[in-house]
């Protein structure tokens, strides 16, 4: 592991002028929304899901294997945001608060950051319980947006309808729905509403679990995986 990091890093460009890598700041992540704002390598591991910086020399990074890796950027001020967003993340509006971070700490203005949200489970993949969509629905007016739905097919109902007959009006009972999670738009949202320009936010079109082979999934490999860091920072 220790050599793919130095290999990432290398090929980042995250090294000092004596060619030495730069440190790199990572969290004990817990699906939460805690941001750290970090001015230095901290003595103690961090617990949380995102962390800022102006501080020159320091790479934070995330690591996923099916939840988002997003990055922020502001260019004028030099302040840099990385935040892993799972659903639990999203449904508490992290990459929301880390640009509202980022502003109170660093004054960053919304329309100067630029936004990277890099490969995740899209919603071709992200299965979901109704409980999931009944709290995003009581956070966001646009929740409708987020969730698609899809009856299962079920051979053996299709060849023999009637062996599905009920009493219930009309006559066969209702076919069990899939609710899929549209986890990019959730996170493309809340930075919009953040203050974020639509051609500043930049989105990976790749599904972690549809490209197993490129890529970590959590859910598709079974929890028998590695992960993917997302890295910034602001070059010494």
């Amino acid at each position: 592991m220790e050599r793919n990091r130095e290999v990432f890093l290398r090929g980042l460009g995250a090294v000092d002028e004596a060619k030495e890598l730069m440190p790199v700041v990572t969290l004990r992540q817990i699906h939460s929304d805690l941001i750290h704002t970090v001015a230095a390598v901290p003595e103690a591991v961090l617990v949380g899901d995102g962390m800022i910086t102006d501080t020159r020399g320091l790479i934070l990074g995330v690591q996923t294997a099916d939840c988002l890796p997003v990055i922020l950027v502001d260019p004028k001020r030099k302040a840099v945001g990385v935040f892993h967003a799972g659903w639990r993340g999203t449904l508490g509006r992290i990459v929301e608060k880390g640009v509202g971070e980022m502003r109170r700490n660093f004054g960053s203005e919304p329309k100067n950051l630029q936004a990277a949200i890099g490969p995740g489970i899209r919603r071709c993949c992200f299965e979901v319980g109704p409980e999931v969509r009944a709290q995003f629905e009581a956070q966001f007016a646009y929740a409708e947006k987020l969730f698609r739905e899809i009856k299962e097919l079920d051979p053996v109902r299709e060849k023999y309808p009637m062996l599905f007959l009920t009493a219930r009006a009309p006559g066969h009972s209702e076919l069990p729905v899939q609710l899929f999670l549209d986890l990019v738009e959730a996170n493309r949202l809340q930075l919009l509403e953040a203050g974020l320009a639509a051609k500043n936010i930049h989105v990976s079109p790749l599904c972690t679990a549809c490209r197993t082979d490129l890529l970590f999934s959590y859910r598709k490999e079974k929890g028998v995986t590695g992960r993917m860091m997302a890295a910034v920072g602001i070059r010494v």
